[in-house]
């Protein structure tokens, strides 16, 4: 899963970017508003974490123009503000959801966790498909036959990507930018070594090839 994480405090950049890849998400990072406006329009991230005292362009501004134009991504404002209203001026820009600085990482992390569900429709932390079933917190997934199965960093969110939304049909290119950051190598026929790993773990006809578009999770096993 692709996280735009738009702050300026290099502190906090440093302990966040960690900690959220270990969660499972691909992070890409901007350190102020022009560059994080165009990087949230540019890399269509699954979700943003905004800070809103942001140079060059504030956070309130860049998300009002997102919205305006019609980006929809997900956001979570990040702001040291106590006033009321300027959380309020945020969530009527458009933002999902806002934290206080300073605030627990575990508390973050569900708030994400929450702003996923709502856009994707999942009541918990588990999705499900076909018997197969992905723990999103341990990073784990349970085959059909009830076997637990512990998951690489890659394989996770390809997994994850996949069975968010299983009745679509994703193409290497995008799958291979929601779960590789722009520094890795992103060799898209490297997701096919992947998705041969997850068919072997949870069967051949768990995920099917559409042959010139990508690949999609079936409904039922042939």
């Amino acid at each position: 899963m692709k996280l735009l994480l738009i702050e300026d405090d290099a502190l906090l950049l440093a302990e966040l970017k960690p900690l959220l890849q270990r969660h499972g998400y691909a992070v890409e990072i901007a350190d102020n508003g022009i560059d994080g406006h165009f990087l949230g329009n540019e890399l269509n991230p699954d979700v943003v974490i905004l800070d809103l005292g942001l140079p060059d362009k504030n956070g309130l501004e860049v998300l009002r123009d997102w919205r305006q134009c019609g980006n929809r991504t997900p956001v979570l404002i990040l702001t040291a503000r106590d006033a009321w209203h300027e959380r309020v001026d945020g969530l009527q820009a458009g933002a999902d959801d806002y934290l206080g600085k300073p605030f627990h990482s575990e508390e973050l992390l569900a708030r994400l966790q929450a702003i996923q569900r709502r856009v994707h429709g999942h009541p918990a932390n588990t999705l499900e498909w076909c018997g197969v079933s992905l723990d999103t917190d341990s990073q784990s997934a349970t085959a059909k036959n009830g076997e637990r199965i512990s998951l690489t960093a890659i394989e996770f969110r390809l997994l994850r990507q996949l069975m968010t939304r299983p009745h679509h049909v994703h193409s290497k290119t995008r799958l291979s930018e929601h779960i590789y950051e722009d520094d890795a190598i992103r060799d898209s026929n490297v997701i096919e070594v992947y998705i041969n790993r997850l068919r072997q773990l949870f069967g051949k006809a768990f995920i099917e090839t559409r042959r010139g578009q990508g690949y999609t999770l079936r409904a039922e096993e042939s």
